[in-house]
Parts: C-alpha cells; sequence; structure tokens
C-alpha cells in the first residue's frame, strides 16, 4: 500500500512514498521506497538514533555522490554528522582485513550500546556494516540506506550479514536484523547500466519463484526499470521488498521458504568464486546466468517445461543480462572447480547440495537429492557454449 511516512511533513516529500512493513513482532521494521525519499528521512533516522549522530559507513564511490544528501537529511533533522568511515569499493572489501579494519574504526569511537551504524552504499557496504553492528558490543543497531538496485531489492531487507572467506561467499555472518531501510530510488540515477542490469537479475527472481504476474509485468515493463523510469523503478523495488518481507517474515532463518531467495545463487556463488569474486563478473550476472542453469536443470530432471526455461532465458538475455557462463569473455571455466565451490555452499546438508529448482515460472521449490552426473553434465555444456 502507499502512504505516506507519518514522521514526515508533505513539503519534505518530493514524491510518494511506499511503505513496506517486514512483521518480525518486535524486531519488525519499515522499508521505505520512493524517489529522494532519502532527502525526508531525517525524523525517522533521528527517532531511532535518539537524536545522536549515526556512524555512516560508505565507500569511496558513494561518498562524493550520496553521503551530501544523507547529511543534509540529519541537519534537517537537528543531528550534526560525525565523520564518516569510507572504505574502499567493491566485493573485495568485503574480507576478514577490511571488516577489522571496521571494527577498529567503530570501537575508536569508544561507541555504547546506543550507537547506531548507518550503510549508506550497495551490497558490500550493507553486508559488512550490518555484519560489524551485529559483532560491536554483541550487537547494535543499526539502519540500512542502499544505494544500488541489487542492495535495495535483495541485500538491505532480511537481515543477512556477513563478509566474504577465501573457501566461499558469505561464509562469515550473523542473522542481524536492521531497524529501518531507506530505498531512495533516485540513487539509482547515478549507476552504470551494467550496475542496473546486476540487480534487474535479482527483481527477476521474485517473480520466477513465486509471483508469475509480476515476471509478466516485467516483461512489459522491464526495459522501463533499466532505462531508469521513475515509476516502473519504483513499483519494481516495493514489489521485490514486498515479496522478500512475507517471505522473511515467515521464515527469517531460511528453514523453510526462505531457501527459494537463492534461486540461481547456488550456481552463481560458485561462478563468482572462479572469477575472483571481482569486477568481471558482478553478483547479479552471476545471478543471471544461475537462475538459466537451475531452470535448465529442472528441464533436464523433468521437472519443468522447456518453453518456460527458454521464456526466463529470453528475458533476461532481453533486458542486456548474460545468460550463460560462455557470455562472460577471457574465462577458462573449470566444471571440477564450480562443483568444488558448490560443495562449499553453506547451504550444503549432509554432504548434499541444496538445489532451488521449477516446477513453472513462479513454481519454485527446494530439492537435495539431485543426480550429480546430471549437474556435471549440465555444467559442460555450459562451460562448451
Amino acid at each position: 500500500m502507499t502512504s505516506p511516512d507519518p514522521a514526515m511533513t508533505s513539503s519534505d516529500m518530493p514524491t510518494a512514498t511506499d511503505t513496506v512493513r517486514l512483521d518480525l513482532g518486535p524486531r519488525s521494521y519499515d522499508i521505505l521506497v520512493g524517489d529522494r525519499v532519502l532527502d525526508g528521512a531525517g525524523p525517522r533516522i533521528a527517532a531511532i538514533t535518539g537524536g545522536k549522530a549515526p556512524i555512516v559507513v560508505t565507500d569511496e564511490n558513494v561518498a562524493p555522490r550520496h553521503l551530501p544528501t544523507l547529511e543534509r537529511t540529519l541537519r534537517a533533522a537537528g543531528i550534526e554528522p560525525t565523520q564518516a568511515i569510507v572504505l574502499p569499493a567493491g566485493e573485495k572489501t568485503k574480507d576478514i582485513a577490511h571488516f577489522e579494519r571496521l571494527m577498529d574504526a567503530v570501537l575508536a569511537r569508544g561507541i555504547e550500546r546506543s550507537a547506531v551504524l548507518l550503510a549508506l552504499g550497495g551490497g558490500v557496504i550493507g553486508d559488512i556494516t550490518g555484519f560489524a553492528a551485529a559483532s560491536a558490543l554483541r550487537g547494535i543497531d543499526f539502519i540500512q540506506v542502499p544505494t544500488t538496485l541489487l542492495s535495495q531489492v535483495d541485500s538491505s531487507v532480511g537481515g543477512k550479514t556477513g563478509i566474504n572467506s577465501p573457501h566461499g561467499k558469505n561464509l562469515i555472518g550473523a542473522f542481524h536484523q536492521p531497524r529501518l531501510v531507506i530505498a531512495d530510488t533516485a540513487t539509482l540515477d547515478t549507476l552504470p547500466r551494467r550496475e542496473v542490469l546486476a540487480g534487474y537479475a535479482e527483481v527477476v527472481k521474485y517473480g520466477l519463484i513465486r509471483l508469475p504476474g509480476f515476471f509478466a509485468w516485467l516483461e512489459e515493463n522491464g526495459e522501463r526499470v533499466v532505462a531508469g523510469d521513475s515509476d516502473a523503478r519504483r513499483h519494481a523495488v516495493t514489489e521485490s521488498c514486498r515479496a522478500k518481507a512475507a517471505i522473511v517474515g515467515a521464515d527469517e532463518r531460511e528453514s523453510g521458504d526462505r531457501a527459494l531467495l537463492n534461486l540461481g545463487h547456488t550456481f552463481g556463488h560458485a561462478l563468482e568464486a572462479a572469477t575472483g569474486f571481482g569486477s568481471r563478473l558482478l553478483h547479479g550476472e552471476a545471478v543471471s546466468i544461475g537462475m538459466v542453469l537451475a531452470f535448465d536443470l529442472s528441464v533436464r530432471l523433468g521437472l519443468c517445461p522447456a518453453a518456460d526455461a527458454e521464456k526466463a532465458r529470453a528475458h533476461l538475455a532481453r533486458v542486456g543480462l548474460p545468460v550463460r557462463p560462455t557470455d562472460i569473455p577471457g574465462v577458462e571455466w573449470d566444471v571440477d572447480g564450480l562443483i568444488l565451490s558448490m560443495a562449499k555452499d553453506k547451504k550444503v546438508k549432509d554432504g548434499r547440495i541444496a538445489f532451488v529448482l521449477v516446477r513453472a515460472l513462479g513454481d519454485a521449490f527446494t530439492q537435495r537429492d539431485v543426480d550429480p552426473a546430471v549437474v556435471r553434465s549440465l555444467l559442460e555444456d555450459a562451460v562448451a557454449g
């Protein structure tokens, strides 16, 4: 439902705000979505911090673009900002060395348990800041202000925080829910098209796992979302957050349906590991390829019509996302290495890899007893092009 934020006046709100509630009892929180919604969010931030300045964590790319807006927001609410902690940009920041650097910077401020961290940036900043909040003094509050499409529709919502290890992606971390998420779709205007596309893969995911009507809307409007249409982006972000909030509210710790949010991720994380978690293959690009592989695996297992797999592949390719490993230039894929990475996935149980498979568009489920020979054959064909 579209509703104004009660803490803002009409003059504070350049556009309407969609408010999505993630219901977790006493740990429930709002996700605010709208164009320039950050401009009027100061009172909501102040309510969480008790009128004190949050400790802002951002990166070298985001700071010059969006930190001034956040600081104006805080000053308008009567809060004088403190110096932000600025980390290097990129996936390589999500490691133990940078986590130690961030924790040292936070603790050096002599914080108390009333301190609040604020993550201003994409998924890397949100994940490492959330993990720092979960760890500092055994847990302090934090606020998410995601500035990429991927982080707005996925990583900022649901409380998964963490860092990468040489052994795999997101293997070190904690569940720690934010107090508030502010998804300002105006921040997406500064993103390169490739970053927008990477985030769009996660938007499509919601349609593929359980919302065929949303997928149909994306087939009609996906190009508008990617191109920067304000209304289309707001709708896509809001519906994605609504879908994730419903799943997380029912299954916070991934004991059931929340696992469906990993569609494409088991394959995708292995592809990312093979490329060194760098800029050669962005997370959303890996998820796009991974979702196509999950559909293809479902077809090979006789679970899903081939026409549905082709429909998913065609839409992702039409907007400009990679749909096969060979779409990534300059990579020599090693099937044995990919399978080894998948075997180290954090969702492995009793040595069996958990796959999110599909019966049809919008009908996903999890399965562990997948024949390894079928998976190997699929990957061998995929890397051969």
